[in-house]
């Protein structure tokens, strides 16, 4: 990978940091409970959507 591309990438996680960061008010406690909060829905969907889409129904 380039190093622009790397830096920009970096960047783009920085400032995604930032944001969640900034959402809960500067609290990094806060921050880190909304990201556990947020991959503990995502992988409950994740399980749904494959309950509903089988290995050998899904499309590759």
């Amino acid at each position: 990978m380039p190093r622009e591309r790397t830096i920009s990438a970096l960047d783009e996680y920085e400032l995604a940091v930032d944001e969640i960061v900034a959402a809960c008010d500067g609290d990094l406690r806060d921050a880190l409970r909304a990201l556990m909060l947020l991959n503990e829905r995502l992988e409950l969907r994740l399980e749904q959507l494959c309950e509903v889409h089988p290995p050998h129904q899904r499309l590759h």
